[in-house]
């Protein structure tokens, strides 16, 4: 059975690949995003949110690792969080860009929109385009999504896990403290029995030396009244 020290690298793990998965469908939304600028503004609140929470599970696992009693599993585990670090690096430049491009094309949109006063053709073929682009990125984002909600279900089965571990641990040490209980009644026990079994033979000794007391004053006071002269 795994130890929970594993369960929680492993969940840990997992959440990182979560947390991953949804900044690059927040960066490809961030991509094909229509505008306006407020629309920007709030996929790049989210982004923000779901970074904060992918660095603290980063820490986490570096802190799981410092734990570890081997070095091959530290080893292992800094390793992993070394490569996770370097893809947050990674998706924080592809997000950087993601805006750039993004807010270039709506200031080019607004711009046309005011030259020209109103919708030109080449604006409405701009946007069936970008709703084409943006239609594309539904499916792509729904896809990481769905890989993010069954990232988030085996994370809940984990936590499952532990909780039936920490359980298990708990009967264990239960247990064990109860054979322990047992061990000293059993030797408090024999001990009891050993001095009983002593002193036993002690009072069996005793009463035959009054025995032999007794029939050796009968036989004397016998002896001095049957035969007096002796």
């Amino acid at each position: 059975m795994a130890s929970s020290e594993d369960v929680n690298v492993r969940i840990c793990g997992q959440e990182i690949i979560k947390y991953d998965l949804e900044i690059k469908a927040l960066t490809q939304d961030i991509m094909n995003c229509p505008g306006p600028h407020s629309a920007l503004a709030e996929l790049n609140s989210r982004v923000k949110e779901k970074f904060n929470k992918l660095r603290l599970r980063i820490q986490d696992l570096e802190q799981m690792a410092q734990e570890q009693d081997t070095q091959s599993n530290r080893l292992s585990i800094l390793t992993e969080t070394e490569s996770q670090r370097r893809q947050m690096l990674s998706n924080q430049t592809a997000w950087r860009k993601a805006n750039l491009a993004c807010k270039l094309a709506i200031d080019n949109m607004e711009k046309d929109e005011l030259l020209q006063g109103g919708e030109s053709p080449s604006t409405r073929q701009r946007k069936v385009t970008k709703e084409s682009l943006v239609e594309g990125s539904s499916n792509i984002t729904e896809s990481l999504m769905s890989i993010s909600r069954m990232m988030s279900e085996q994370v809940k089965q984990s936590e499952d896990t532990i909780g039936t571990l920490a359980t298990s641990s708990k009967t264990v040490q239960e247990a064990n403290e109860e054979f322990k209980n047992m061990t000293g009644t059993i030797h408090l026990g024999r001990k009891l029995i050993l001095k009983y079994n002593r002193r036993e033979l002690t009072d069996k000794l005793l009463i035959f030396l009054a025995l032999a007391l007794f029939f050796a004053t009968v036989l004397y006071i016998l002896k001095k009244r049957l035969i007096p002269f002796v």
